[in-house]
């Protein structure tokens, strides 16, 4: 059964270098357990992936495959690796992972699984890589973070719907960026 995922308090950490070690590791496992017949790539994405902002210590990564059926048809491999599969999660064609350290107080990774063509791909692209090259906009957006933190503390969820909206007009932004490139 879908769940959603657990409630934590935010905390935000400066920039770890680690996190693109973890991203590239936990890539490794995942083609394993996906599959390499149906995995096209795994992108590291969200503000680990953005040297010089604080962020929440999770790792997203957003791995691409050509058919969401036939990743459901792993889910047993990819749950065995240790995560919890949240289903849809809020975004229509999305299949969304989350795995929490072993005494279950910390997110170590979310896992957001489309299908190469869905719209989201960009939308998630877009922004990670506007911020990369826009370290102002980058700088604005950890502000963003601060505020959302300071509003929603003790609930990563309501957090994430604290900042959704800057985060909206952020990725428009960006996908007028991404496309002009």
């Amino acid at each position: 059964m879908d769940t959603a995922p657990e409630r934590l308090p935010v905390e935000l950490v400066p920039h770890r270098p680690e996190w693109a070690a973890m991203a590239r590791d936990e890539a490794k496992r995942l083609r394993e357990a996906i599959g390499e017949n149906i995995l096209i790539e795994i992108h590291h994405i969200g503000s680990t992936a953005i040297p010089g902002i604080h962020a929440k210590p999770t790792v997203d990564l957003m791995p691409l495959v050509t058919n969401l059926s036939e990743l459901d048809a792993r889910k047993a491999d990819v749950c065995a690796l240790g995560y919890e599969w949240r289903g849809e999660f809020g975004i229509s064609g999305r299949r969304f992972l989350t795995r929490m350290s072993d005494d279950r107080r910390q997110r170590l990774f979310n896992v957001h699984c489309f299908e190469a063509s869905m719209p989201d791909v960009d939308r998630h692209l877009a922004f990670r890589d506007y911020m990369l090259t826009h370290p102002g906009r980058a700088k604005a957006y950890e502000a963003e973070k601060f505020r959302a933190r300071d509003m929603q503390p003790d609930d990563t969820l309501a957090y994430s719907q604290e900042k959704g909206p800057w985060i909206k007009a952020a990725e428009q932004e960006a996908l007028a960026w991404y496309r002009m490139r």
